[in-house]
């Protein structure tokens, strides 16, 4: 059992979004692709062509922030705002798209940018399938 599901049943309330184990994957979903863009983006930083990674660096820390603002969203259980939800899923996905595809451009010459794109597609899925149940 994950922290997140620990949680969501500790806590007094129940949440508004009816499909449980989409919410906490897309959850989980979320904070492991925000650590794997902030370390991604940190990554490049360290590597010698840096300038060519300037957009890949841009990506990740749009994508991560996006992450950790779903997930916390995703997190509160009083008073849920469906079309917010949806705008934020609808965002990352695009984050996450966008990062993935150009972790991708690079991820034969860097193996984190590999990980992370592989990282941006499960957040981008879990996304997808907690869209289609709220």
């Amino acid at each position: 059992m994950t922290v997140t599901a620990q949680m969501f049943d500790t806590h007094p309330r129940a949440n508004d979004i009816a499909n449980r184990d989409a919410l906490l994957a897309c959850i989980d979903a979320c904070l492991e692709c925000g650590q794997a863009c902030t370390t991604c983006a940190d990554a490049c930083l360290s590597e010698e062509m840096v300038a060519d990674l300037t957009t890949c660096i841009r990506l990740n820390q749009d994508c991560a922030d996006l992450c950790d603002t779903t997930a916390r969203l995703l997190s509160r259980h009083t008073g849920t705002d469906t079309t917010v939800l949806r705008a934020a899923l609808e965002a990352l996905r695009a984050a996450c798209a966008a990062c993935a595809a150009e972790c991708d451009t690079h991820a034969d010459m860097h193996e984190h940018c590999r990980v992370c794109a592989d990282a941006c597609r499960r957040c981008e899925q879990a996304c997808t399938n907690l869209l289609a149940t709220l």
